[in-house]
């Protein structure tokens, strides 16, 4: 079912790449040619009546050319002749190049066409290894096919996307168990080929596309650690994280809207240690941290950070040595009542960081200091629970 949801997802895109091949629109050679002919002695007999009426009135029944003049009028003529011809050589000449470029362009689009219909025909089949060389060469299109980079991007989102069984049930089979660890690998592959393109380093580069992990279900290591996020969108809007562990180390969100909502921490780790949030809008509005552990051990220095609505209901949650030096984290509506929070080292140097209308703070386990610049904490009466409750 699931191949047969790829291979229909791939197919929309037919339609995108028929509107991207280069269509040649140029008027019938004989129009052209007619054109450029008038055109040429139209400028020809411009420059000749401009050159006549600096030399003023001429008596031409007076001049009687000689045998030399005449022939230098013949080679004048000759000459005016030939840049005619000349020019008419040039337009023909461009015609043939832009003829020949739009070939080959659709030649190279029929290519890339025929690649991408492969690689993802691979991803719907039932073996896990066929699944991995679909996995494989859809990443390489992408790389050397820039038009449709986003195309070949979304259809491996989708991938993640697509329902799986986690895990087997007690009963299942040897065979069952080892086809879902081969079809876990597919998944692992995926997430690490889209890490490594979104590294600094990395070329050809990924970085100012949209991924779309809307519900996924992530049970593996998601390494994007050290990547560049300064456009596109990330979204893992309702995802879950099962097992594993998503690393944004020392990530650089720098202008990309990284969507977090809904999300539901279950187990493994989702790790901002290092980061640095300089511009842009990091949603985590409604996340649920159920268990497991995060880190926010990172530079908020200019991004707006929600936590609207969060609940912190089990595991720890650490913003051990984070710096708030700019910008706005909120916690409007969250609630703390399970997890272990702590904001040990925690520096508040001109950032906002708003808990008065959280539920469950308690600075003293927190770790939070009584007062601090930007600091804004709730009244030492109780938040009524549900309180702020609109989205921001």
């Amino acid at each position: 079912m699931s191949g047969l949801r790829l291979r229909r997802a791939a197919r929309t895109t037919d339609r995108r790449q028929r509107r991207a091949e280069l269509q040649v629109r140029l008027v019938p050679i004989s129009v052209a040619l007619a054109a450029t002919i008038v055109l040429a002695g139209a400028v020809a007999a411009g420059l000749i009546t401009l050159i006549l009426s600096a030399l003023g009135p001429v008596d031409l029944a007076a001049i009687k050319p000689g045998t030399g003049e005449v022939l230098e009028i013949v080679k004048i003529s000759l000459a005016v002749v030939a840049g005619i011809g000349g020019v008419v050589a040039l337009v023909v000449a461009y015609r043939k190049q832009r003829v020949t470029e739009a070939g080959e362009n659709r030649e190279q689009a029929k290519l890339y066409t025929e690649r991408f219909d492969k690689a993802s025909d691979k991803l719907g089949d039932d073996a896990a290894a066929v699944r991995l060389a679909g996995v494989h060469a859809l990443a390489a299109l992408a790389d050397d096919w820039a038009g449709g980079r986003q195309t070949c991007i979304d259809v491996l989102c989708a991938y993640l996307r697509m329902p799986y069984e986690v895990s087997p049930e007690p009963d299942a089979s040897v065979e069952h168990r080892l086809l879902l660890r081969s079809m876990a690998e597919v998944r692992r592959t995926i997430w690490g080929l889209i890490g490594a393109r979104l590294r600094l380093a990395a070329g050809p580069s990924w970085r100012g596309h949209d991924f779309d992990f809307t519900g996924a279900v992530i049970d593996c290591d998601v390494p994007f650690f050290g990547v560049r996020l300064s456009s596109g969108t990330l979204m893992f809007n309702g995802a879950q994280i099962v097992d594993g562990n998503v690393w944004f180390h020392d990530t650089e969100f720098s202008g990309c809207e990284v969507v977090l909502s809904n999300m539901e921490l279950i187990g493994g780790e989702l790790s901002f240690q290092g980061a640095k949030f300089s511009s842009g809008v990091i949603w985590l509005v409604g996340t649920q941290f159920r268990g497991g552990e995060v880190s926010f051990g990172a530079d908020f220095c200019g991004a707006e950070v929600w936590f609207h609505g969060a609940r912190f209901g089990g595991g720890k949650v650490w913003f051990d040595q984070a710096r708030f030096l700019n910008g706005k984290a909120y916690f409007g509506a969250a609630r703390f009542n399970g997890s272990e929070v702590t904001f040990e080292g925690a520096r508040f140097d001109g950032g906002e960081v708003d808990l008065r209308a959280a539920s469950g703070v308690d600075p003293a386990s927190f770790g939070l200091p009584a007062t601090a610049p930007g600091l804004l904490l709730p009244s030492r009466e109780e938040v009524t629970p549900g309180a702020d409750q609109q989205s921001p």
